[in-house]
């Protein structure tokens, strides 16, 4: 789905570091090596429809890369 973040993200955790994340051979490959986190957090999204909602929003994230691939 679409969105896009209207607000600051709240309530962030760490859900996952390096190996214990699925994707993190794929992550490496596309955006290079680094200390990978999986995250996950709060905040008032827009959807495509033009309808905010407050979600759940998870994301990959490493130091020196920065935040990648938010779903929803």
């Amino acid at each position: 789905m679409r969105f896009t973040i209207l607000s600051d993200i709240t309530e962030v955790e760490t859900i996952a570091l390096n190996r214990g994340i699925r994707e993190v051979a794929r992550l490496r490959k596309r955006y290079g090596r680094g200390r990978w986190r999986k995250r996950k957090g709060v905040a008032t999204v827009l959807l495509a429809d033009g309808t905010a909602r407050t979600a759940e929003l998870h994301w990959y994230e490493a130091a020196g890369i920065g935040p990648k691939e938010y779903q929803d």
